[in-house]
């Protein structure tokens, strides 16, 4: 694929002010900041996702963290959502380091990109349906880019699938009907892609032990090998 034309919609994603409870939300969290980080100068835009243009494998969150993606302008960036995750596709080799800090930190993604279906950071991180579906068109333009490779995707939580099904559907996948309940370790076919189902990689959930570190490796594997990334095993 070109990768201008995803660069275009990451611009584009990232100039976005559509919803105003998340606009005001997001820009009075990048002013007040948190004491630990003083000392940084926000992103508090629309964070776009992150990873190749031709990834095979898709990990789809819900929505960017106040002080994470919000801060360093990089999905799953800055918070502990993201050094299990990226931890976790370091350990299978799809990764280049383990750790995933600022967006110059020289982190690489080996055919899998990073996306989310709200790209703004929501209070008490739960995005309304309305935010939902008003950001949805952003996730189906960057699927139909992302479809000549694409062979796999990884939903992190319940959230993120029940945005995540109608999208595929919107971008050309065969949806199931009814639609595929959300469950961990779910494994639906959409003509030609895998749709896996993973326990979010929240804070509630990894210190809950809800899920644990084995767990997302396990589910991120078989992803992998669905869609043809060769990574440790």
């Amino acid at each position: 694929m070109d990768s201008s034309r995803l660069d275009a919609l990451d611009r584009r994603i990232a100039g976005c002010r559509a919803c105003p409870r998340l606009v005001a939300w997001r820009e009075e969290v990048a002013r007040t900041k948190r004491a630990a980080f003083a000392d940084w100068t926000y992103w508090g835009r629309p964070v776009p996702g992150y990873g190749p243009p031709d990834a095979r494998l898709l990990i789809v969150g819900l929505a960017p963290a106040a002080h994470g993606g919000n801060r360093t302008g990089r999905m799953f960036t800055g918070d502990r959502s993201g050094d299990v995750l990226y931890r976790a596709l370091y350990d299978l080799g799809l990764a280049s380091q383990p750790t995933s800090v600022s967006a110059d930190d020289g982190l690489e993604l080996y055919g899998v990109r990073v996306t989310s279906p709200v790209h703004c950071a929501p209070p008490a991180n739960r995005p309304t349906p309305v935010e939902r579906d008003t950001c949805r068109p952003w996730l189906v333009r960057e699927l139909r880019l992302l479809r000549p490779t694409l062979r796999a995707a990884v939903v992190l939580g319940a959230f993120g699938w029940q945005a995540a099904l109608p999208a595929f559907a919107e971008a050309g996948w065969t949806v199931p009907r009814p639609r595929p309940a959300f469950a961990h370790g779910t494994r639906v076919s959409l003509d030609g892609l895998d749709l896996f189902g993973c326990f979010h990689v929240s804070q509630r959930n990894t210190f809950t032990g809800r899920l644990t570190p084995e767990m997302l490796r396990e589910v991120l594997r078989t992803a992998a090998d669905a869609a043809g990334l060769p990574g440790r095993k």
